[in-house]
């Protein structure tokens, strides 16, 4: 930007300079419309973004060309929030509103069906996916038709930062190369990802690859990479695990020889708590083996902060934990 305005500087005086020497006073209105028109196309693109994942990859693919505002920070349950009024203000003066869907930020929906009636231009991760590749939510979770913890898979992830491109290109064509030259880098991390991943997983022997979580937010990793994952609480956090839950979930750990669980970051630790106590009065002993990033990034301060180093985080607490 400032080198755009400072050759619309030296160019409006070498202007001003010419019409001395009798250039008319409309070359100098009709330059002062180019400029401003220059200007304008150079100015970057204001998005807003709910959740920390779609807040990541709308800077990786946007670079440069984009001016993120993530409306959700490290630790915060997208399930649960409850956006502000300026939270909704932001998002209707948006270029752009970037989210998941598939019911994670379900207190956003009255804000999503405005968004699209007053026609402003959004980008979800819901709509990169085809629904054949969704995993189904338990029978009790009624609210949800899809699991939608969808970047847990790389793949999918892979999959939504090709939409990504296709839909910044599509809102700004002109910087069409740029959006795919950033998303084919990207994608060729995400490939360096899944080696680290598979790599690692290597090191915990098959029948230990267990996953047991504060709520079931990692079935799409299960999935992908061949672990059985049980999460105390469902897909929504929110829902607390009653006695009969946490009960059943102590006859699995001590029936099957599993002594790690996990706690998350944007999870209250008191239901993985209690699941370690119960499975203590069976006479199996369970530890704590480390906090997963879920619904979440960290921190700048912890170097979580983007997917990939959130997700190469948790592997490698999960695999420390389950080898130790």
């Amino acid at each position: 930007m400032r080198k755009i305005r400072a050759s619309l500087l030296f160019g409006s005086v070498m202007l001003l300079a010419a019409c001395g020497n009798g250039e008319t006073e409309e070359a100098v209105d009709e330059q002062a419309v180019e400029s401003t028109e220059e200007v304008a196309e150079a100015a970057e693109l204001n998005v807003v973004a709910t959740t920390t994942m779609m807040a990541d990859l709308m800077e990786v693919i946007g670079g440069e060309r984009v001016e993120v505002t993530g409306l959700m920070g490290p630790g915060i349950d997208p399930h649960d929030y409850q956006p502000s009024t300026s939270d909704v203000n932001a998002m209707t003066e948006a270029d752009i509103v970037a989210y998941n869907g598939l019911m994670l930020e379900e207190r956003f929906v009255e804000v999503f069906d405005q968004l699209e009636q007053q026609g402003v231009f959004t980008i979800t991760a819901e709509d990169a996916m085809d629904t054949s590749v969704l995993l189904d939510p338990e029978e009790d979770e009624e609210d949800l038709e899809y699991d939608p913890h969808i970047w847990f898979s790389v793949a999918h992830w892979e999959t939504v930062t090709e939409h990504v491109a296709d839909r910044l290109s599509e809102k700004e064509p002109e910087s069409e190369d740029y959006f795919r030259e950033n998303a084919e880098n990207y994608l060729d991390e995400l490939a360096e990802l899944r080696e680290y991943i598979e790599e690692r997983i290597e090191e915990v022997p098959e029948q230990s690859r267990y996953l047991v979580t504060a709520h079931d937010a990692f079935q799409y990793f299960g999935e992908e990479f061949n672990f059985e994952v049980l999460g105390l609480q469902g897909l929504n956090p929110q829902t607390e695990a009653g006695t009969a839950d946490i009960s059943s979930l102590a006859d699995f750990l001590a029936d099957n020889e599993i002594n790690a669980v996990f706690v998350e970051t944007s999870v209250s630790p008191r239901g993985i708590e209690a699941l370690i106590e119960a499975a203590a009065s069976r006479g199996h002993e369970v530890e704590n083996a480390g906090e997963l990033y879920s619904d979440a990034l960290g921190s700048p301060d912890d170097g979580t902060d983007t997917y990939i180093e959130m997700f190469r985080a948790n592997i490698d607490t999960i695999v420390d934990g389950l080898t130790n």
